[in-house]
């Protein structure tokens, strides 16, 4: 495995020491510090910016081709850390811990060591990792936020104000569908110059709000969290799939959140993220769907389409037909048996 030291701060130090180790050089552009890897390392850019007010982002998209852990250490307190898996499993560990964190993709983690006890990152050989990293100076960013800071849940209150590093803190989850846009557009920004670093920086001030919200939706029980995480996208299409392959007999949507294994809100919230519409509107046109078909490529009565679909009004069925295609079903038909 390789091992490299770097400085925490400033992040121009964070790059400078990697492009130093690495024999190569860096680039600056508006205060924001670039390095390409050299193909015998591996293949991918480490960026850095720091904003005015002691906040910092570090962006990861790299691949290794042997294991390399990044030691970050610096003589004075190091930053807290906001660290964001996009793509791949990063690790984590206090210098001189042996405990290893692992943050997962849609994972995220908020990490400050204690004194000057450092980080060490682990990306694994031949794995592409994506991750961003706010970095805060918690001295430089209570100045300027002193007022905000103090209307935080405690816990954060005492995380943010904790400028001496008296106590380590460790917190991970999944990271919610909002953040996970804010990331995204984050990372596929691709303007330069002062647009870059304005949109950086005010990305990068939506992520923290975000997550301050969503820490305090973790804290909640799990059956009233109302944050819906990028995670729980893959339980979002297998209820999608479930009604389309059940469309004789849909489950209630209390069956269906149930089924998810998430509650009410957030199965409605995840079916207008993916589908833009409600549960019942989505079963609704996946009726439809499904009569439409039926009544094109089958010789099924009118009533036995209409239970097929699991319907039990033949009027209601020939109500919300003619409202999606301006025409009824019996006339539908016809004009296909024309064709």
């Amino acid at each position: 495995m390789n091992s490299i030291q770097v400085n925490s701060l400033p992040l121009k130090d964070v790059i400078r020491d990697i492009a130093k180790v690495f024999d190569i050089p860096f680039s600056e552009n508006c205060g924001e510090y670039l390095l390409k890897l050299p193909s015998s390392v591996g293949e991918g850019t480490i960026r850095g910016i720091n904003f005015e007010g002691g906040l910092g982002l570090i962006q990861y998209d790299c691949l290794f081709k042997e294991d390399m852990e990044i030691h970050f250490v610096v003589n004075n307190i190091h930053p807290l850390k906001f660290l964001y898996t996009l793509e791949g499993i990063l690790r984590h560990r206090f210098e001189n811990e042996e405990n290893l964190h692992t943050i997962e993709q849609y994972q995220n983690a908020i990490v400050a060591s204690s004194k000057k006890n450092g980080h060490v990152l682990l990306f694994k050989a031949n794995q592409r990792i994506t991750v961003n990293s706010l970095e805060i100076e918690r001295e430089k960013f209570q100045a300027k936020m002193a007022c905000d800071i103090n209307s935080l849940d405690d816990e954060l209150e005492q995380l943010f104000k904790d400028i001496k590093a008296k106590g380590a803190f460790y917190y991970s989850g999944n990271y919610s569908l909002g953040i996970s846009d804010l990331l995204t557009g984050m990372h596929e920004f691709t303007s330069e110059n002062f647009t870059r670093k304005l949109f950086l920086e005010g990305m990068a001030y939506q992520i923290l709000t975000h997550q301050i919200l969503q820490y305090q939706d973790d804290k909640k029980d799990e059956g009233s969290r109302t944050l819906l995480r990028s995670s729980e996208l893959k339980q979002i299409n297998h209820i999608s799939s479930l009604i389309e392959s059940n469309i004789s007999d849909v489950p209630t949507v209390e069956n269906l959140a149930r089924e998810a294994g998430l509650n009410i809100n957030k199965l409605q919230e995840g079916f207008k993220k993916l589908y833009g519409t409600t549960v019942n509107n989505y079963v609704q046109k996946a009726r439809l769907d499904a009569a439409y078909n039926l009544l094109t490529k089958t010789d099924l009565s009118i009533s036995e389409i209409v239970n097929a679909i699991g319907l039990s009004s033949k009027s209601y069925f020939s109500k919300i037909f003619k409202e999606k295609h301006s025409i009824s079903p019996s006339e539908f038909r016809k004009k296909q048996r024309n064709k």
